[in-house]
């Protein structure tokens, strides 16, 4: 039996958001990726909501949880006061507090939805051990072809959904299988990191890492329903700590 996930949304408020992170050194551009996790983390600690999308402050934060409401609502109301602010989770006189709702984990096998998400189409360089751009690979895989980026990022969705052979299996992997999926979005867009210090000290070094950002839209059919329900909750590809990877879910016959 899956472990029971919750969908939260709330609304953080621009101004403090920006001001929070400022304070901390923590905005590179637009991206509000670390912000926000960083944020989640100060609130929540180690029971950080993960996945999570923000799109816009109109639309505000989705994230998936394991608390249920009385343990998120324990949570909140511990929660650093900064933190809970700029996340829009206290209830005042400009925000209307955090939503959270039971989501479903029990799906059916052959289940049709639809659904959309936003991913670092990233892939690992064998020789180098370094980052690139899932298109830039298939580039080099096959010079003097004329790709697609979006035929080459569903490729890269449907692979990361499947099993991978010759690796051990992991709980959430075939849960699903990919029907198809277009590009909504794409960027190249530089996002923040922070990494342990090579000196072995507490300090963690800033980077900054330009990489494609898309959102991808589509339907997928649902193969094991037990670790469909895992691949929700742990979310697809890398970064998924830092606003990609969240698979938004809707009805197969309505718009992404």
């Amino acid at each position: 039996m899956s472990e029971p996930l919750f969908l939260l949304h709330c609304q953080p408020d621009p101004r403090l958001l920006a001001a929070w992170a400022a304070q901390r050194r923590l905005l590179v551009g637009a991206d509000l990726g670390y912000p926000l996790h960083a944020l989640l983390l100060a609130a929540f600690g180690e029971a950080a909501p993960q996945p999570f999308a923000y799109d816009d402050p109109a639309q505000g934060l989705l994230a998936y949880t394991r608390l249920a409401p009385p343990a998120l609502a324990q949570a909140v109301a511990l929660a650093d006061p900064a933190a809970a602010d700029a996340l829009g989770l206290s209830t005042g006189p400009h925000s209307a507090g955090y939503r959270v709702r039971a989501f479903p984990t029990q799906w059916q096998a052959g289940q049709v939805l639809g659904f959309t998400v936003r991913v670092r189409p990233i892939e690992r360089e064998a020789k180098k051990g370094c980052e690139r751009d899932a298109f830039i690979g298939a580039a080099l895989a096959a010079p003097g072809e004329t790709l697609c980026r979006q035929t080459v990022y569903a490729a890269w969705l449907a692979a990361q959904l499947a099993p991978r052979p010759g690796t051990e299996r992991q709980a959430w992997q075939g849960g699903a299988e990919l029907l198809d999926a277009g590009l909504n979005r794409f960027a190249l867009s530089p996002v923040l990191r922070r990494t342990q210090s090579s000196s072995g000290s507490t300090d963690r070094a800033s980077r900054t890492v330009t990489g494609p950002d898309a959102t991808l839209s589509g339907h997928l059919r649902v193969k094991e329903p037990v670790a469909f329900a895992a691949l929700l909750a742990r979310g697809v590809g890398r970064h998924r700590a830092f606003g990609f990877g969240m698979l938004r879910l809707h009805p197969a016959s309505s718009a992404g």
